[in-house]
């Protein structure tokens, strides 16, 4: 027997004739039915008025009266056979899919802090690809994915199987399942009205199906109009036709280095139990570069994306525009927006992409305007590789100081470097060696240390946030024994984070970075003095906060002449 199926026509008429089979094959199968039946019910219960957010399901959840079910009964009580199935068929694959989004809406609340879009964020699909190759190989990508692919048909088809057999159990009993819906009907009637609930936020009348399946076809739509709204803002550009020499001539003869640290975000640094190390770190390294001369201003950006999609955080600094999903990121790449590193280009500096993440071609990345392109293929790295970071940061450093700034006779170099040890899943990670011994990276380490397997972090999460926080103050002392052995006075660094932490940062916080400039001119930071930043490289509570889109032009502005 099909799991879904019925067994004979009886079901039909509601009327039980004798049964061939020995009493005992006969109790199995009516044991069966009754499983399979309540199996249906609360596979349909939960397609209807399960929430889509982790934090959101509990018991009472699912203690509702959902209006679709009742609207549905009733249809399929006055309809013929024939178009009872074709009403439960469709009925059945539309839970099926809004049964899928909500699974994937739990993900992406949970990760991201937000619901999946369904028309921008296919991106992330190759996105999770590539961090699955990084984690179980190529093969082990592909399976996981085809895991997926299945998982999702075996949603959509029970669920469709469910609503047929709930259905045609109502029809065959037709006299009492009216008085069941009417009865029914009358409780969501007055529950309605009077707002009846059994927990804050959950009515007992709940209408939670139609009402997402309503949110996304009105995104859709929201989606759809995205496009001309945001190419207005393509082509309102006060700095497009700026010549070379008026623009960034207040770094003149300096090294700019923009870095991205990887999941730096406000929750590092402020209300959290990993905070005060990393304060005190930043405090100290503050203290550090002011022996060695350099000077500091801290404060925060407002970031286009959460717990993820880098690339539109980057692309948003670089282009001054809001790119917070990937329609946007494409249509930025199609057009002729100028971007920081083109505007150093046009400036005279030389301009780099840093890229060590990278590990496919990557054409479309032309747009930003670099003149030399550096991505894993391309650096000589010889060592292992940490989780989905494919180098240490310190390794990707010394390349570039190696390779562009250590020559003589040069232009000003000005650089993108996207650090990505600070990636999830932050276990095992690099330690700092001897910048004297980096040589082809073959000198790191491969081993975690004692304690930090994988495997073991993630099964908790108070040690999930502690390898957070171990693999940011990385990166940071990466920054600081860098400008410490390399910086000069010609030496400027900018680097903030580009979103918030996945897994660990809990709901409903900012998506605020972190964004700090170093330097050791004092003429570089009089130039922001009126931002009103925090000294030093930790910002304080009040510091500014800016949209990410506003950076670009800011940034332009104070530098100028």
């Amino acid at each position: 027997m099909s799991l879904f199926t019925r067994t004979d026509d009886r079901e039909q008429s509601g009327v039980e004739g004798p049964d061939p089979s020995p009493p005992e094959r006969g109790r199995v199968r009516r044991v069966t039915a009754v499983v399979l039946t309540v199996l249906a019910a609360l596979l349909v219960l939960f397609a209807l008025v399960a929430p889509n957010s982790l934090g959101e399901l509990s018991p009472a959840a699912f203690v509702r009266l959902p209006v679709e079910a009742l609207v549905v009964a009733a249809l399929a009580l006055v309809l013929p056979p024939r178009w009872r199935r074709v009403l439960a068929a469709v009925v059945g694959a539309v839970l099926g899919v809004l049964t899928v989004l909500k699974l994937v809406d739990m993900g992406f609340n949970e990760v991201l802090s937000r619901p999946f879009d369904p028309i921008f964020d296919w991106s992330f699909v190759s996105a999770g690809l590539d961090f699955l190759r990084g984690e179980v190989g190529g093969a082990g990508a592909i399976v996981a994915a085809i895991g997926v692919v299945l998982l999702i048909l075996a949603v959509i088809v029970f669920t469709t199987l469910a609503t047929m057999r709930l259905t045609r159990l109502a029809a065959g009993r037709r006299t009492a399942s009216t008085r069941v819906v009417a009865v029914l009907g009358v409780i969501w009637i007055v529950a309605a009205v009077f707002g009846v609930q059994l927990a804050p936020g959950q009515p007992i009348a709940s209408r939670s199906a139609a009402a997402a399946a309503f949110d996304d076809i009105r995104q859709v739509g929201t989606d759809l109009h995205d496009k001309q709204d945001f190419a207005a803002q393509l082509a309102d550009d006060p700095f497009r036709n700026t010549p070379g020499d008026q623009l960034l001539q207040g770094l003149k003869g300096k090294d700019v280095l923009l870095t991205f640290v990887e999941s730096y975000g406000r929750f590092a640094i402020e209300g959290s139990d990993i905070a005060p190390a990393i304060d005190a770190q930043l405090d100290q390294e503050t203290k550090s570069l002011q022996q060695a001369g350099f000077a500091a201003r801290s404060g925060f950006l407002d970031s286009s994306t959460f717990g993820g999609g880098s690339w539109l955080a980057h692309s948003t600094v670089q282009s001054g525009t809001w790119v917070d999903n990937q329609q946007r990121y494409n249509d930025l790449l199609a057009s002729d927006r100028l971007s920081l590193t083109r505007a150093f280009g046009k400036a005279g500096w030389t301009t780099v992409q840093d890229v060590p993440a990278h590990t496919m071609p990557w054409p479309e990345g032309q747009y930003y305007g670099f003149q030399h392109y550096y991505d894993f293929h391309n650096v000589g790295y010889q060592g292992p590789g940490y989780a989905y970071a494919t180098m240490p940061d310190q390794y990707t450093l010394s390349f570039l100081q190696r390779t562009e700034l250590a020559a003589q006779n040069r232009k000003p170099v000005m650089a993108e470097v996207d650090f990505v040890s600070s990636h999830a899943p932050w276990s095992p990670r690099p330690t700092l060696v001897d910048w004297n011994k980096v040589g082809d990276g073959s000198v790191f380490d491969p081993q975690p240390a004692q304690g930090e397997d994988p495997e073991q972090v993630w099964k908790d999460p108070n040690q999930i946030r502690a390898a957070y926080g171990k693999a940011i103050q990385y990166t940071l002392s990466t920054l600081t024994s860098y400008l410490e052995t390399y910086g000069n006075d010609n030496t400027v660094l900018v680097f903030l984070g580009d979103h918030q932490p996945p897994v660990v940062t809990p709901a409903g916080v900012s998506h605020q970075v972190p964004i700090t400039i170093v330097a050791k001119d004092p003429a570089v930071l009089n130039r922001v003095a009126s931002w009103n930043w925090t000294d030093g490289m930790r910002p304080a509570a009040n510091a500014p906060v800016w949209r990410m889109d506003t950076f670009r032009d800011r940034f332009l502005t104070a530098f100028a002449k």
